[in-house]
């Protein structure tokens, strides 16, 4: 029995959907929901501690779909938590840094560790590309997700 048949609530909405936010640290994940969540951007942010999630609602196609997004740590020692987050999750969002190289190396391993879970969908986002050096190159990307395509 769901939460929700126990007190006898009306569902409000038609689908759940969870989707968790990936990547290194200092990446841009908590300010990338923020932005989506609340509308808000904080150049100051503090490292992730653990996992956080804001929820989003929308109507598509006359049907009302909630999105719990989770917001995941980056830093090695609370891989071992954040990952129990990624079971259930429909999506994730795996983020890297454009300007940092290292947080797209990573991409792979983040992948990895997300494949152990039943995902439907897989996005790659890279932030910071208001700042004009980058250290990714577009080809290195192209050449990435094309290698992901035939596994």
């Amino acid at each position: 029995m769901s939460y929700r048949e126990e007190t006898h609530t009306e569902v409000e909405e038609d689908y759940l959907l969870k989707i968790v936010l990936s990547g290194d640290a200092s990446v841009g994940k908590s300010n990338l929901l923020s932005r989506y969540a609340k509308n808000e951007f904080n150049s100051n942010s503090k490292s992730t501690v653990g996992v956080e999630f804001q929820t989003q609602s929308m109507e598509i196609n006359g049907r009302k779909i909630k999105a719990q997004i989770w917001d995941t740590a980056g830093q090695e020692r609370f891989r071992a938590v954040t990952s129990a987050y990624y079971r259930g999750a429909v999506g994730a969002l795996i983020v890297y840094d454009i300007t940092r190289g290292d947080t797209f190396d990573n991409v792979a391993r983040w992948l990895e560790e997300l494949r152990g879970t039943l995902f439907l969908c897989h996005l790659f986002v890279s932030l910071s590309q208001d700042i004009a050096r980058s250290c990714v190159v577009y080809q290195d990307i192209a050449r990435f997700c094309i290698c992901l395509s035939r596994h």
